[in-house]
């Protein structure tokens, strides 16, 4: 699984749970200057492994030590190889390894020896994913055991209700959110952690420190009105995520200023939600050009966004029609050229077609922000004004979004914090009343969603 998931934790639990002996060791223990080395320890390990049997081994990034063999640029006999040899040999060899329960962790399992992956030696590959929004609430539940939130704090609330806004986040992730969430409180002097403090780590970690450098008057009205128009694009495009909060103030990362929105964790998009997608990413340059008759420079995040997803419907969704139904997806070549599965001419007409896309894509945002001109106009300068303006800011300037489905706010913002006192109090009751008989892992309905545009 991907770095942050836990691989090592599950390891652990696992030796903790059968109640026998633990030996972890990295893949990178085995590789050494000398020859001979590598495949030693190996030895020296399942030896001590047998002696304690029954007993459980981890490597963690095996990797580092499994990589398929003949794949070394080099040639020659490459040390690594000696080490996995004797690993494969000590795992499923002559020597038995009886009562000696092997586990292993990579983010690289594409990168494995097939020798090492199959049955009798690695009986099971595990996927350990990122998790999803009731996965992330749990974890936001476990490290928010260590916080002082306060007695009338609605723990599981707030764990869901940072769940969605945390898209994509893995348990590391998380711990450092409430690590972040103590430290801003700690820093305001108070005695306990709130819901602005957790934003705030959460902003911190996605879009860097709060800058304190000073931006021109020009440069802060063009950032105006790039975010306002990401805002008005993504407020009137049907298959946009609902957006939750703009802000023009500049980040240390390199952002001049971004939109958080709550998305929808889908796994299946139509093109019509992608060419939405491109336009609201485009909204920004559009914005410019229309505003100011020029455009600069702070959109080559958005431009990068809008290729990748243009060339993903092309080479690998088979969304274009001179293409066809073919997929032709990129291959990781460790910095090699890559060899493309076709000829030159259908990689012309790739481009051809990912310009025709964009460029329509682009016309038809350019004619959404003149339409709208009145509500980028009314944005920008509640930004200019504001800094950061949020959901409900940008209904009483413009209105509600025009569209039916939008659940995925309602769901967010309405069940949480838009409640009266006393209709908070008899909802906590009926919660706490419904928790008492609920199942283990029962989890809130709220969606998913954090997104950031950085400008350079």
């Amino acid at each position: 699984g991907p770095p942050g998931t836990g691989k090592p934790l599950l390891a652990k639990a696992t030796a903790g749970e059968a109640d026998v002996p633990f030996f972890s060791v990295s893949g990178s223990d085995f590789v050494e200057l000398f020859v001979g080395v590598g495949p030693s320890r190996v030895r020296d390990l399942f030896k001590e492994a047998r002696k304690n049997a029954p007993c459980i081994v981890f490597i963690d990034e095996i990797d580092a030590v499994g990589r398929q063999r003949g794949s070394s640029v080099m040639g020659g006999n490459d040390e690594r190889e000696n080490t996995l040899n004797a690993l494969l040999v000590e795992m499923d060899g002559f020597t038995s390894t009886t009562n000696v329960v092997v586990l292993a962790g990579t983010n690289r399992v594409d990168v494995l020896d097939n020798a090492l992956t199959r049955a009798g030696r690695f009986d099971r590959q595990i996927m350990i994913d990122r998790p999803d929004i009731a996965g992330r609430k749990e974890v936001f539940l476990v490290h928010m055991r260590k916080l002082s939130l306060g007695a009338d704090a609605n723990t599981d609330e707030l764990a869901g209700r940072l769940a969605a806004l945390t898209p994509g986040f893995v348990g590391s992730d998380i711990a450092n959110i409430c690590n972040e969430a103590a430290i801003q409180a700690a820093r305001l002097d108070k005695n306990k952690v709130e819901l602005s403090d957790f934003e705030r780590a959460i902003d911190r970690i996605i879009g860097g420190l709060e800058s304190h450098r000073l931006l021109d008057k020009n440069e802060k009205e063009v950032v105006a009105y790039h975010e306002a128009g990401h805002a008005v694009a993504g407020w009137n495009l049907e298959h946009a995520d609902p957006l939750l909060k703009v802000t023009i103030l500049p980040r240390t990362s390199g952002a001049l200023g971004f939109a958080q929105y709550l998305p929808k964790e889908v796994n299946l998009r139509s093109k019509d939600q992608i060419m939405d997608q491109i336009c609201m990413a485009l909204a920004g340059r559009a914005s410019e050009e229309v505003n100011f008759g020029r455009v600069t420079t702070g959109a080559s995040d958005d431009l990068r966004r809008v290729t990748g997803m243009i060339y993903q419907m092309i080479q690998v969704y088979g969304m274009n029609e001179k293409i066809g139904q073919l997929a032709f997806p990129r291959q990781q070549t460790g910095g090699f050229p890559e060899e493309r599965p076709y000829s030159e001419q259908t990689a012309q007409t790739m481009d051809e077609e990912a310009r025709r896309m964009v460029d329509e894509a682009y016309k038809r945002t350019i004619k959404l922000i003149q339409d709208k001109k009145h509500q980028v106009e009314a944005l920008a300068q509640m930004l200019l004004e504001k800094e950061t303006i949020s959901h409900d800011d940008i209904v009483s300037s413009i209105g509600p979004r025009p569209f039916q489905n939008n659940q995925t706010y309602e769901d967010y913002v309405n069940s949480a914090w838009k409640k009266d006192p006393a209709e908070k109090e008899s909802s906590d009751a009926a919660d706490a009343e419904a928790s008492a008989g609920a199942t283990d892992g029962a989890t809130g309905g709220l969606k998913p969603g954090f997104s950031m545009r950085r400008r350079r």
